[in-house]
């Protein structure tokens, strides 16, 4: 994770603070990370700690963040792979990034021994958990609906499914093989198949010829 980058310049959220200054953000990511890296517990991540080892004030870091919760969504972010840019000429190559974008993190986060970690303190913590889940995953599932919806209106999917099924139905099949089993592969042309297996039942039924 000592690649860092500040994915919030991709990603949909308010700006806090004071004018940022990109070097100052990165040593306190990078802080963060070193922390976890000793193995200190996400419950010992004080304000107070984190600005010891960045080498900055605690108030620079409540100039930028609200408090630890939202500086380690941050963390998270930043050390996950960047929002996909949709292709935009087919509902099938939308569809196709926004799966590919969910296996490559899924293979990341299995090759991160740190990250995987991470992740399972996220869950501990209710807070965090869900201010992951307003500035990450909600996010990027706004973005698949509004994929599907567009394909509804184009005729290239039934109407009399919901949007939100369909997205479970598109993204399902990834998230269990990315999140519940470890174990199971996540192979080049994954997306393609989940895509094109799904669409085949989505897509609307022409009428017979007369």
């Amino acid at each position: 994770m000592s690649g860092l980058t500040d994915s919030r310049s991709t990603q949909e959220g308010p700006l806090r603070g004071r004018p940022r200054s990109e070097g100052v953000e990165r040593a306190i990511l990078e802080g963060v990370v070193r922390l976890l890296e000793e193995g200190v517990p996400l419950a010992e991540l004080s304000i107070e700690r984190i600005a010891r080892t960045a080498g900055v004030g605690k108030a620079t870091i409540y100039r930028r963040w609200s408090g630890k919760e939202e500086l380690f969504v941050d963390v998270v972010r930043a050390a996950e792979p960047p929002d996909p840019e949709l292709p935009g000429t087919s509902l099938r190559d939308d569809l196709v990034a926004l799966l590919e974008q969910l296996r490559e993190r899924g293979l990341w986060t299995r090759s991160s021994v740190l990250l995987h970690n991470v992740y399972a303190q996220m869950k501990s913590s209710p807070k965090i958990w869900a201010a992951y889940h307003a500035t990450v995953v909600e996010p990027r599932r706004r973005l698949q609906a509004q994929v599907l919806r567009r394909g509804q209106e184009n005729g290239e999917l039934r109407t009399d499914i919901d949007v939100d099924l369909m997205n479970d139905l598109v993204v399902g099949p990834m998230l269990l093989r990315t999140l519940m089993r470890p174990d199971a592969d996540l192979p080049q042309g994954l997306s393609e198949q989940i895509v094109d297996t799904v669409l085949e039942g989505l897509r609307p039924v022409s009428s017979p010829s007369a």
